[in-house]
């Protein structure tokens, strides 16, 4: 069984998830009790990369070998445009050195025609013969709007055949930035992002940003879990709980960067979690682990799932008397502890 599939397997057996809290339990808006506003008239649109969306959702970037790679991304694209979401595929590395490419090519444009859909590649590979010409291929393969870089130095640190030598990364990735014609983001997977390297990002040039904070999927622990050696799986334990809780990091780089494009993910659960993303700092939310098991079972579950997302989400900002995703961005929000 290759990487992938085992790490699907982790996920859909329940393991790997975070030991530390998003931090979104922390936080409870003040109910309106007298609404001045249409429950059906909220606005819940979003902008994303000058595209529009029908809901601030990102479907996040989800993994799996190959044959069951494929069903999922159709899935996934197929959800995308009927809801009018974002949609980010997993990590396009496999597919550009040749292997089976999982569903990771035109067709997934033609399943979603109006969708922003975002390619992926690591931040690794960019030292190690991934460079502009495999960025473009990339975002060719897939006819995506932008490319997304992702940082993942614990997962790395913990996987057996993990890429460790990060010396020259950043350069590489700012390279990257200055000289792809399309807009990159990038973004973590799972430890988050912190203020200062968030700052450090969009000075390179990053179109935007994925905080991917903690509390969500833990990479490490995944890793662990399919480590054969008791050394390896008792290093990884030890990460349970490392990184920036998703609340906390989203806050924090809103707070540094009051003008980027900020993403909100990691661990998020529902249509409150995202409500309280939006109010926390973020422009659009991203969801990927909580949508895994209906991904693997049929485009009208993974619509009917997000479908509940939406209504929770329009059922916030009802009773926040909030018309719009601005006005939820000023209505109050309370800390509980």
């Amino acid at each position: 069984m290759g990487r992938k599939d085992q790490h699907l397997d982790v996920v859909l057996a329940g393991k790997g998830r975070h030991a530390t809290a998003t931090g979104f339990d922390d936080w409870r808006f003040v109910h309106e009790a007298l609404p001045d506003l249409d429950y059906g008239s909220i606005d819940l649109g979003a902008d994303l990369l000058g595209r529009r969306l029908q809901a601030p959702l990102l479907i996040s970037a989800m993994t799996g070998g190959p044959a069951r790679a494929e069903a999922i991304n159709a899935r996934l694209a197929e959800t995308a445009q009927h809801l009018g979401l974002a949609l980010a595929v997993g990590s396009q590395r496999t597919a550009l050195e040749g292997a089976n490419a999982g569903g990771l090519d035109r067709s997934l444009r033609d399943r979603a025609p109006d969708t922003p859909i975002l390619a992926n590649i690591g931040a690794a590979q960019l030292t190690r013969g991934f460079g502009l010409d495999q960025a473009r291929r990339a975002i060719d393969m897939i006819g995506a709007d932008a490319l997304v870089v992702h940082l993942n130095p614990l997962q790395e640190a913990c996987q057996p055949e993990g890429d460790r030598d990060w010396w020259g990364v950043g350069a590489a990735l700012q390279a990257l930035i200055r000289n792809l014609d399309t807009p990159v983001l990038v973004k973590e997977t799972g430890a988050g992002i912190s203020a200062l390297t968030a700052q450090r990002l969009i000075a390179m040039g990053a179109a935007g940003l994925d905080v991917a904070g903690a509390g969500g999927t833990n990479w490490a622990l995944i890793e662990g879990e399919r480590a054969t050696e008791a050394a390896d799986q008792a290093h990884a334990q030890a990460f349970a709980g490392w990184g920036i809780p998703t609340a906390r990091a989203i806050a924090e780089a809103r707070n540094a960067l009051p003008e980027a494009l900020i993403i909100g993910s990691g661990g998020v659960r529902d249509g409150l979690d995202v409500a309280k993303s939006i109010r926390l700092g973020a422009d659009v939310v991203g969801m990927a682990a909580g949508v895994i098991h209906a991904a693997t079972d049929s485009t009208e579950a993974v619509v009917d799932l997000f479908q509940v997302v939406i209504r929770q989400l329009r059922t916030v900002c009802f009773c926040t008397n909030a018309a719009s995703l601005a006005a939820l961005r000023r209505v109050p929000l309370q800390r509980t502890s």
